[in-house]
């Protein structure tokens, strides 16, 4: 009820075959705009990917390699819901190549569970960590979720404990927000209210850093050297070439001086048909000097440690004095810290980076 990501219902099976063929068809219409590149990261996520037998995730992994260079320590993590959690399937998943899990737990708590529509149970989540250590996974991510329906400061904490006593190396820990297009949004469920949530968020940041894992965005937390590659790329204003259905891209063309977004067809069975005749991507738009400056940093300052001003010009092609006007609101209001070096939100922009943000729009 609460999630606007593109999931469909299939009641007569997945067509495992045809989608895994479909997407490397995908990826191979899409190598022209990508000669020459290594991938630095997979990430395999959207609806519940680990309804997929591993057979397909090899075969897919073997297709991708066919087609692209792979850097050394390639990241490549895979969307798991504990519902879905069998121990040979996980160990060839490991042996396919896949070395990051990332797990959607959103709680513990089963009445909260049960609020969000969740399939699985407390202790199939629980569960799900031992499967993952077993089949081989010594790096794995837990999605949690507070701000729930009716949740108290207490029951967040207690969900918060529970993810830190399975030791993940990453956390994923975000405030339920009701977006368009949801069930939640057309029919809002009684939600904690402002001071609650940030009592309830200001009391975990502290817990999690006291568990020895630091804040690296908005909503990551990771133990030292293991924070998501594939999530810094999009913070960071990187590239990513998008396969499947409705996946969105991002591609810098420098010699034409173009960025361009893309998507490709929402619907499965159009998604295939298209993937399969050439080209899957529904739309795409080319990003302009008055949008850049924005759509870097609605991304580069979710970073907390901040980022390089050299970074904006290597990422977008335009000079640094494009932000002039924003960055100067912004520290003369106390926001963002500008040493020269680094650009990042003070404690007080941290706290209210949507107002950051929107001084970086432009007419």
């Amino acid at each position: 009820p609460y999630c606007d990501f593109n999931s469909h219902h299939a009641p007569s099976g997945l067509p495992e075959k045809q989608y895994i063929q479909a997407l490397l068809a995908d990826l191979a219409n899409e190598l022209p705009h990508i000669w020459g590149r290594k991938l630095e990261s997979i990430f395999i996520g959207g609806g519940t990917p680990s309804l997929f037998s591993a057979e397909s995730i090899d075969e897919l992994l073997c297709g991708i390699r066919a087609l692209l260079p792979f850097r050394p320590n390639i990241e490549v993590t895979l969307e798991a819901n504990p519902g879905t959690f069998e121990q040979d399937k996980f160990r060839g998943f490991r042996e396919a190549g896949i070395n990051r899990l990332s797990m959607g737990i959103q709680s513990f708590n089963p009445p909260h569970l049960q609020a969000l529509g969740r399939v699985h149970n407390r202790e199939e989540a629980l569960r799900a960590a031992d499967i993952a250590r077993s089949a081989g996974f010594d790096n794995f991510n837990l999605d949690l979720m507070f701000g729930l329906p009716q949740q108290t400061l207490d029951e967040a904490m207690q969900d918060l404990q529970q993810a830190m006593a399975l030791y993940p190396t990453h956390l994923s820990w975000y405030q339920l927000t009701l977006e368009p297009n949801t069930l939640f949004y057309k029919s809002p469920p009684p939600l904690p209210d402002e001071d609650l949530v940030a009592d309830i968020q200001l009391n975990g940041q502290q817990f999690i850093k006291n568990s020895c894992y630091s804040q690296y965005e908005v909503s990551a937390y990771a133990r030292p050297g293991l924070e998501c590659r594939h999530n810094r790329n999009y913070w960071e204003f990187g590239d990513y070439v998008a396969i499947g259905a409705g996946a969105h891209g991002k591609l810098t063309h420098p010699a034409q001086a173009r960025i361009i977004r893309y998507h490709k067809y929402r619907q499965p069975a159009e998604y295939m048909q298209q993937a399969m005749q050439g080209s899957a991507r529904s739309g795409e738009q080319t990003l302009t000097p008055a949008d850049l400056g924005f759509e870097f940093m609605l991304n580069a300052l979710r970073l907390r440690e901040g980022f390089s001003p050299s970074l904006f010009t290597e990422r977008t092609g335009l000079p640094f004095q494009h932000l002039k006007a924003g960055l100067d609101q912004a520290v003369q209001r106390g926001l963002l810290d500008f040493s020269g070096e680094l650009i990042r939100p003070t404690d007080t922009g941290w706290q209210f980076l949507n107002t950051v943000i929107q001084l970086f729009l432009e007419d």
